[in-house]
């Protein structure tokens, strides 16, 4: 990718023989619910083998951390211009370096930094976090949004959140990792979920690298992720694969049904109303225009049929826990009777037993 310097560049000679040697990638970042590309993140990449953390490590034994950590700011930033449509990009930045005057002047392009998502990475300090609250108010007036890294790391992180009131937050890696493993990791994920909720902050998933975890999140109702599963680093943005586009698609499918009762759907006999009765139960009966209109069932004790009233429709999408209390709060005659489930057009595809709605909404 082609890209133009729009402001001086640190020097950071002591550590990189030329600005050049740090360069940057590009990894989408998906709506889930949509299957598309919303935002990519700017990740940086040095010479040899070692890894981002490496490189800033060595750097801050030599006092240069601010340095380059701002030379990366910069080299993401001058990509800007070439975001695709509808898109924005996020850059990384310590938040102990955020009020340094290297990482200020970065920051500090003449455009603004609209279509631009900054997001604080690592720990913050408790004693800092008045400090970085009054540095992310500024970057708000320029047009930049605030993400926040690593939550679900403990209590200090949803402190964090409270204190900072990021419009993003990404959770934490090790709870992607195990999330469909491990229940603690589910609780622990379903939990920063909620707080992200309740301070009107959209939750991202990173490191996502299996379809297990996939079909997790977008049961959680995960609305971003990002990972190589869907898309792996590039100089250049990219869009998403067809056949991930597919697999977003068809997970976040399945994760809609999961939560409905289209999957406890029984398959039932249907007759005309007034016709000869089908010889086993359960059945529906149907009235002239094909609407359910009574029900054939066996009672429990003697085995007789008998006929009853249809108490309860619902259409496929309907969730499984509001159904069962609706169920629940019919007349008692009619209370334990099966669940008619009917399409828009009213046609019958199936019943729901008490029981399987029972067990499903346990287990959720």
């Amino acid at each position: 990718m082609s890209v133009t310097r729009t402001r001086a560049l640190p020097d950071c000679r002591p550590l990189l023989a030329d600005p050049g040697d740090l360069s940057v990638v590009f990894q989408p970042i998906v709506d889930l619910a949509a299957a598309r590309v919303v935002g990519y993140q700017a990740l940086s990449r040095f010479p040899g083998t070692a890894g981002p953390d490496v490189w800033l490590a060595a750097a801050a034994e030599c006092g240069l951390a601010a340095e380059l950590e701002a030379l990366a700011i910069a080299r993401a930033l001058d990509a800007v211009p070439l975001l695709p449509d509808d898109t924005s990009l996020t850059v990384g930045v310590s938040p102990h370096l955020l009020g340094t005057r290297p990482v200020r002047e970065a920051l500090d392009g003449p455009d603004g930094l609209h279509r631009v998502v900054v997001e604080l990475t690592g720990h913050i300090p408790v004693a800092d976090l008045d400090a970085v609250r009054s540095q992310t108010a500024a970057l708000r007036a320029r047009g930049a949004l605030v993400a926040l890294d690593g939550a679900g790391s403990g209590h200090s992180g949803l402190q964090q959140m409270a204190t900072i009131r990021p419009e993003l937050v990404t959770l934490d890696r090790a709870l992607v990792t195990d999330v469909d493993t491990d229940p603690v990791q589910l609780a622990l994920a379903e939990l920063v979920g909620g707080f992200a909720g309740r301070i009107d902050a959209r939750l991202l998933a990173r490191g996502v690298e299996t379809p297990g975890q996939l079909a997790v999140l977008a049961r959680l109702g995960i609305p971003l992720a990002r990972g190589w599963l869907l898309g792996r680093p590039s100089p250049v943005f990219q869009p998403l694969a067809p056949e991930v586009t597919r697999l977003v698609h068809a997970q976040v499918a399945r994760a809609r049904v999961s939560g409905s009762v289209a999957g406890l759907l029984r398959p039932a006999r249907q007759c005309e109303a007034g016709s000869t009765l089908p010889g086993v139960p359960p059945a529906v009966l149907l009235g002239q225009r094909g609407e359910p209109v009574g029900l054939l069932l066996a009672c429990p004790r003697t085995a007789a049929a008998f006929t009853a009233p249809v108490s309860l429709r619902v259409p496929p999408t309907a969730g499984i826990t509001e159904t069962l209390q609706r169920a629940l709060t019919r007349p008692p005659a009619q209370r334990f009777d099966p669940v008619v489930c009917t399409d828009a057009t009213g046609t019958v595809l199936g019943l729901l037993r008490i029981e399987d709605l029972v067990t499903a909404a346990a287990c959720r």
